[in-house]
């Protein structure tokens, strides 16, 4: 009898688990990865770890900002204000090295990848115009630095008008240059930052730029309407690129706002035409962050949602992390919801070589599967190609903790990254305002 009983919460469990989310999930806690190490990296004042890559050598590297001049971080600099740092780590989780880039204003780092020659690229913003950059047109402009295998500058490039110029995402592209996702104050710019001069909309438009292997420019264009639109991240597809993010406009280039912010997304080809482009919401804000192809030439797109209506099938509360999975034309296949009672959200999403997804970010939550130790704690979890739950894992203190970024390491382990400010349970030191947050699970 015992036997028929655990054959049948069997099968119930696999229904409900392969079916629309119902607000019904597993945690199989004996497939959920443990905490190896939990590390804070900085000075006395403020850090942030915003990307994690793992390198071709097993090892991986960090890349974010830093404003400390003291405590971990190698400098020549003798003044405070915020700096690209970047750290490489081998597979034994030593350091071999870091650096630190800018001029004697504020630039902050976002993203890193590798690229083709064993060397790395990254993007960010900032304000200097000295140092390891050569010019700035405004107030922020978008920088790209690329380097080598140990970190040395090879080429660096800024890009940007009088505004509010930032870069947030870069890819390499399947030609060898490189592929940028941006926002562009068009207002400020008065209509410049496309391949010709057009009208300007209003605000803040997605700014993508095509670059060669040399960081020369080939084209930029800009796309949005009369509010504000950011883009957060951007994937090759195979005929163009597609760019996430949010907007609440509903003119110009958005045709189908479905209420306050929508994820917008914009696909067009290798020129910069647009193809289509569709709106993801409902009445309420939710915003993309971050996209990814899966194997069959899909995309996945994260964010969060405080809208419980149009294409949002639940909502647990305040605001939950939400994915969403598209064809290449922008048709929806299927949408999920992940989070408690309280604020989830998710900043990024990485594949696995099982096929399946990490996905980042952070959770106030303390139902649902979900476990707090204060305020905001760090979120990684893993889901399948169908959206399903496979484990969550919060780690923080009783202060603010994000999670920016993860990836699976070749050896399978998993290190994530983001700031925390705690000193307390899972995070043991603190050593300014807030610092690099890095953790590893196996």
């Amino acid at each position: 009898m015992l036997k028929k009983f655990s054959l049948l919460l069997l099968t119930i469990t696999t229904i409900y688990s392969c079916n629309k989310d119902l607000g019904i999930h597993l945690y199989p806690t004996s497939n959920t990865p443990k905490i190896d190490f939990v590390k804070t990296l900085g000075g006395s004042i403020n850090e942030s770890g915003r990307s994690v890559i793992n390198t071709f050598d097993g090892g991986y590297v960090i890349a974010g900002f830093t404003q400390s001049i003291d405590g971990d971080i190698e400098t020549t600099r003798n003044m405070v204000q915020y700096d690209f740092w970047v750290l490489k780590f081998d597979t034994n989780d030593n350091l071999l090295w870091q650096h630190t880039y800018g001029g004697s204003k504020d630039d902050k780092a976002f993203k890193i990848i590798q690229t083709k020659d064993n060397g790395f690229a990254i993007i960010g913003y900032g304000k200097s115009n000295d140092g390891d950059v050569n010019t700035n047109e405004g107030f922020d402009d978008v920088w790209v630095l690329k380097l080598d295998h140990k970190g040395a500058i090879v080429w660096e490039k800024t890009t940007g008008f009088s505004g509010t110029d930032q870069g947030f995402s870069i890819i390499q592209t399947s030609d060898g240059g490189y592929f940028i996702g941006s926002i562009l104050d068009v207002t400020a710019s008065e209509g410049l930052g496309n391949s010709k001069l057009t009208a300007k909309h209003a605000g803040g438009d997605y700014w993508c730029m095509k670059l060669d292997t040399n960081g020369n420019i080939e084209w930029r264009k800009y796309f949005g309407g009369t509010n504000t639109d950011t883009c957060y991240d951007i994937a090759e597809a195979t005929d163009g690129y597609i760019l996430i993010g949010s907007s609440d406009s509903n003119d110009v280039d958005i045709s189908n706002n479905k209420g306050s912010y929508d994820f917008w997304v914009v696909k067009i080809d290798v020129t910069g035409k647009i193809l289509w482009e569709k709106s993801f919401g409902g009445i309420e804000i939710d915003e993309a962050r971050a996209i990814v192809k899966d194997n069959n030439e899909n995309f996945i797109i994260i964010g969060d949602t405080r809208s419980a209506d149009n294409d949002i099938s639940q909502n647990k509360g305040g605001a939950d992390l939400w994915a969403i999975k598209i064809t290449p034309q922008g048709e929806l296949l299927w949408e999920k919801t992940y989070g408690g009672s309280s604020f989830d959200v998710g900043r990024s999403i990485k594949k696995t070589v099982d096929g399946g997804f990490l996905i980042s970010g952070s959770s106030r939550s303390t139902d649902n599967g979900f476990t707090n130790k204060g305020q905001n704690d760090a979120l990684i979890m893993k889901i399948n190609t169908n959206g399903n739950l496979q484990w969550q894992k919060t780690v923080g203190g009783t202060e603010i903790d994000f999670c920016y970024d993860a990836i699976e390491l070749t050896n399978g382990n998993i290190i994530a990254v983001g700031e925390s400010s705690s000193n307390n349970q899972d995070i043991t030191t603190n050593k300014g305002f807030s610092d690099l947050l890095v953790i590893k699970l196996k």
